[in-house]
């Protein structure tokens, strides 16, 4: 299975394992699905230490390097597909425009997006795994 790591599950599997549920550690455990992530994590990831509400050990850079090699993660580029798609999602979603993208990104490659986000979880035209459990 293709999974998509939302922001907030790439930084829980690498810095608190322990906020991720069991069996969504199984599944990015397993040798049997491909692990990704979109370049949104990234602005997100630098716009959250902008503001002081993350750290990262050593440079963000060197973070990011670090983490995809760790889980051995796939970067998925924001293509205009998917930009043009975050704004012409399917029913009612909310206006965040990261998870917006988040969300494009899952249903153009028709990736599982691994998420603890409850407005995510309930959006029913992305196919999603709850972090939690």
């Amino acid at each position: 299975m293709n999974l998509l790591l939302d922001t907030h599950v790439w930084f829980w599997a690498l810095e608190s394992p322990n906020e991720l549920g069991p069996r969504c550690r199984a599944e990015l455990e397993s040798a049997n699905n491909a692990l990704s992530v979109a370049t949104i994590s990234v602005v997100e990831f630098g716009q959250l230490q902008t503001v002081g509400r993350l750290a990262f050990k050593g440079t963000l850079e060197s973070w990011l390097r670090r983490g995809m090699q760790d889980l051995d993660l796939r970067a998925l580029d924001l293509t205009p597909p998917i930009a043009l798609l975050a704004y012409a999602l399917p029913g009612v979603f909310h206006k965040d425009p990261a998870d917006r993208i988040l969300v494009a990104t899952a249903v153009h490659h028709g990736y599982r997006l691994v998420t603890a986000d409850e407005r995510i979880l309930a959006y029913p035209h992305v196919l999603s795994l709850d972090a939690r459990f």
